[in-house]
């Protein structure tokens, strides 16, 4: 049975604190369509798009730039995403703007002259931003697959950062907690501190004027509003000043590009998610693969049987990611054997139900040669139109520098190539070749939209997660909480999780989120390793939308502040 949930035009608020204490939370209700995200401001934009008579890509590229304004950790116009579309009359598609390495990239451009990783090169400094690709996306999009203009769709947002938003206790906590980080750059003290240097303060109006221009350039301008003329004119500045590498010539070569959904079947469901350089989709449907001959539902949800299970199947998924996966522009990513049913039951013969692997022992699956901070926005229409969004900065307000007189950060993404064989990231993902540094390449991802279609094509699931290594395994895990254990959207969003990515050779799992029974057991199954989470928020962010015969239900993670709005 369904919890029942508030029909609204508007918001429903959940905090961190009260999921943290037990707190149970409502879906959100729509009759008409549905808008889950990271931001009840941004959610609403989304809603009262789709009030206007936009469908649900209007709303998904109208929340986006929203996220810009009022999500600036992970909303972005100087990021990246990918974006999964399923259109009313059954097409399935996918648009990658993942930025790009910069011409002057190099492979060893992050080693020092022993070889070794320069710490904070490639994570906090102006060479660890790739090309943005936010704004050439969500713009691709847009006129391909809207009804809206331009200006509507940006409108919103523009407004939000002109006129500004009362701020939020934990948006007010996190710009504060950044304040020595914002101090070292004035493009930053200036989009996010006051004056004096101080920190805004919760309930505080919080404009973004600089912001705002920009926006309004991309609005009047479009595309050439973002990576030409005055904005470009000012990325490139900040560049030069900083040692960074982004020319005007990387701006204006930048391109989304369209690429064919990663498609497979879980009992009975249609799985449709991001394909390479996303590794999510490829490993989201390769640990479907392996899980699909057991009986998770007759295991139990949390049970021994069950984690065990799952454990292992993250364990070897996750070899395979870093051996064979990059950007398949550059390298001859195998996709189609990773996904391939038999390649799972060959992958999972090693699989012992008693006893744990050892990561040591578990390289990666091979075959003849023939045969953190990320946010996600899903949205659903009436018309039967789906998308799921995920868009980066990579970590927590990317590099910490603002493009001076521009309002917008800077992307880290350059830290998710792999700098050097088998040396972890900032996540603690390790790669090889395939993902390795290349002028133009695009650096390997972990965001996972996705999209679940049922028996008969139509929309069943939309969701998706930031959270770095852990997204895939969060969507996993809110994909098998639905199509397995039957539960409601609030469930499937709030349950706790627990995460295993091959190397390091641990599992982490959210405070009281496997029992001490079930831990026993699995000690006992030789799994070692097995850590509370060192952060209180919790695995992941998994903003999603369910459709019932109702109508839609939104939830947005009880794990972080946030809203979805119905309509």
């Amino acid at each position: 049975m369904y919890i029942t949930a508030r029909r609204l035009f508007g918001i429903l608020l959940l905090s961190a604190a009260s999921w943290a204490q037990g707190a149970s939370h409502e879906a959100v209700f729509g009759e008409h369509g549905m808008v889950a995200s990271r931001s009840a401001l941004a959610s609403q934009v989304g809603a009262d798009i789709l009030t206007a008579g936009g469908n649900a890509i209007d709303a998904a590229v109208a929340t986006g730039f929203a996220l810009a304004v009022t999500h600036p950790s992970a909303g972005n116009i100087g990021g990246g995403g990918f974006m999964v579309i399923r259109l009313a009359d059954g097409t399935l598609t996918t648009n990658d703007h993942r930025e790009r390495a910069p011409a002057a990239a190099t492979k060893d451009m992050y080693l020092d002259a022993d070889g070794n990783v320069v710490p904070g090169l490639s994570t906090f400094s102006h060479k660890a931003s790739g090309v943005p690709g936010t704004v050439a996306g969500l713009l691709d999009v847009l006129e391909r697959h809207g009804t809206l203009s331009r200006s509507q769709v940006l409108a919103p947002a523009i407004r939000l950062a002109k006129r500004g938003f009362v701020l939020s206790h934990d948006l007010a906590r996190d710009l504060g907690n950044e304040r020595e980080s914002f101090l070292k750059y004035p493009g930053s003290a200036k989009a996010f501190l006051k004056a004096d240097g101080t920190a805004y303060a919760a309930g505080e109006r919080f404009k973004q004027p600089q912001l705002a221009q920009s926006l309004e350039r991309i609005a009047k301008d479009g595309r050439a509003g973002f990576y030409a003329g005055k904005t470009a004119d000012l990325l490139v500045a900040e560049m030069q000043r900083g040692g960074g590498l982004i020319t005007h010539a990387d701006l204006v070569d930048y391109r989304s590009l369209w690429r064919e959904p990663i498609r497979g079947t879980y009992k009975g469901f249609q799985i449709v998610s991001m394909p390479p350089p996303s590794s999510g989709g490829t490993l989201l449907l390769q640990m479907l693969n392996m899980l699909e001959p057991y009986d998770l539902r007759a295991m139990g949800f949390g049970s021994a049987d069950a984690i065990h299970c799952m454990i292992e199947a993250e364990r070897r998924a996750y070899a395979d990611r870093a051996e064979h996966l990059g950007d398949p522009d550059f390298y001859p990513v195998p996709v189609a054997q990773l996904i391939d049913k038999r390649y799972a039951r060959a992958r999972f013969e090693s699989f012992d139900p008693t006893h744990a692997s050892r990561s040591s022992d578990i390289g990666a699956g091979s075959w003849p040669d023939e045969s953190p901070d990320t946010t996600h926005v899903s949205v659903m229409d009436a018309a039967g139109n789906a998308v799921a969004y995920t868009t980066t900065l990579n970590l927590s307000y990317g590099s910490k520098i603002a493009v001076e007189g521009a309002g917008f950060l800077l992307n880290n993404e350059m830290d998710d190539f792999s700098a050097k064989d088998d040396t972890p990231n900032a996540f603690g993902l390790v790669g090889r070749t395939a993902n390795s540094i290349a002028p133009g390449k695009r650096m390997l991802s972990s965001m996972t939209p996705t999209i679940v279609l049922d028996g008969d094509g139509m929309p069943l699931l939309v969701t998706g997660s930031p959270g770095g290594s852990t997204i895939i395994t969060t969507v996993l895990q809110v994909v098998l909480n639905v199509l397995e254990h039957d539960m409601d959207i609030s469930d499937a969003v709030g349950m706790p999780r627990f995460h295993h990515q091959w190397l390091p050779d641990r599992v982490v799992y959210e405070r009281n989120g496997i029992s001490p029974d079930t831990l026993a057991i699995l000690r006992a199954r030789g799994h070692e390793g097995l850590t509370v989470l060192p952060w209180e928020r919790g695995i992941g962010d998994a903003n999603s939308v369910l459709k019932q015969n109702d109508g839609f239900h939104g939830m947005n993670d009880p794990r972080n502040d946030g809203g979805a709005a119905g309509m």
